[in-house]
């Protein structure tokens, strides 16, 4: 067709039922309506409306053809809209909730705000498993797979638990030498804030063995106090990679029984499903994917996927 205004027009007259509403709708006569579908019927060899003085109905051929132009139509929108806010600055309120791992984001979330002074963020820290889209968030940050299929998934990078200690706690307590063996040592739980559990300790151990029964030395609900007591010397922590990375490799932190611990885990950023995410959530999720963990492998962006159930 020479012109996608035909298009408009015929589902204008569909839905209106009416070659006078349609007109009145578009900003012009009814006569010019009345032209324009006529032009398009002349160009299809078909009859699209049956007229009478009363009403206008579809014929089955105007039915088949009012559900291809819609289609037609919507994907015109759409990719009107998908560059439009390719071209957008993003900026606006930016409501997300992430992990208590303030050492692994933090960073990265401050280089964010500088490199877009226009977004707001309202951050919200918390290991609640949050609904993202009955409270209204804009992404969430969380470990695991993504299991709801109304969200979009980044899949943002992988870390192993390990064993710590500092130097002197070993050369004062000594190192365990098997798993069983830390029923004799200092060890610094974490609790789950949602559900009040300690977090257990993911050890190999020979089938039929007894869950190991550990002593809980102290226990609290973040990552920043388990790292500064095994700092201290205080006892052995159950810690995520990420998080010591630097005491480990200057050697103030040293593993523990390294080849029986077996636990690891993948974070992902999550938000609500949509084929044009604004250009606000788009900024912070290529972000966050480049940044968070930017020595481990990586999606390329615009990679994302949807939950499927």
């Amino acid at each position: 067709m020479d012109s996608l205004g035909g298009f408009v027009v015929f589902v204008q007259v569909a839905e209106t039922r009416s070659f006078v509403a349609a007109g009145r709708l578009l900003g012009v006569s009814a006569s010019a309506v009345g032209k324009s579908v006529a032009r398009l019927e002349e160009k299809l060899g078909v009859r699209l409306f049956h007229r009478s003085t009363r009403s206008v109905t579809l014929t089955s051929e105007g039915a088949l053809f009012l559900e291809r132009s819609r289609r037609i139509l919507a994907e015109i929108e759409a990719a009107e809209m998908e560059l439009s806010q390719a071209t957008a600055a993003p900026r606006g309120r930016l409501r997300v909730s992430l992990p208590l791992v303030s050492s692994l984001v933090l960073p990265v979330l401050g280089e964010f705000m500088q490199a877009y002074p226009e977004i707001e963020l309202d951050l919200d820290f918390t290991d609640r498993m949050v609904d993202v889209i009955e409270e209204g968030f804009d992404a969430v940050v969380r470990t695991g797979e993504p299991a709801d299929s109304r969200l979009s998934a980044r899949r943002l990078g992988a870390f192993q638990m390990r064993l710590v200690a500092s130097p002197a706690y070993l050369a004062r307590r000594g190192t365990p030498a098997l798993p069983v063996d830390l029923q004799q040592h200092a060890c610094l739980h974490f609790r789950f804030p949602n559900s009040g559990k300690l977090e257990a300790w993911a050890l190999r151990q020979k089938p039929g063995e007894p869950e190991l029964q550990l002593p809980t030395s102290m226990i609290c609900n973040n990552i920043e106090t388990r790292v500064c007591f095994a700092l201290q010397g205080l006892g052995i922590a159950y810690l995520p990679d990420f998080a010591i990375r630097e005491p480990l490799d200057d050697g103030r932190l040293l593993p523990v029984l390294a080849d029986y611990v077996q636990r690891s885990g993948v974070f992902h950023v999550l938000w609500p499903a949509s084929k044009h995410p604004s250009p606000k959530i788009r900024a912070l999720v290529d972000f966050l994917s480049a940044r968070v963990f930017p020595t481990t492998e990586g999606k390329a962006p615009g990679s994302e996927r949807r939950r499927r159930r």
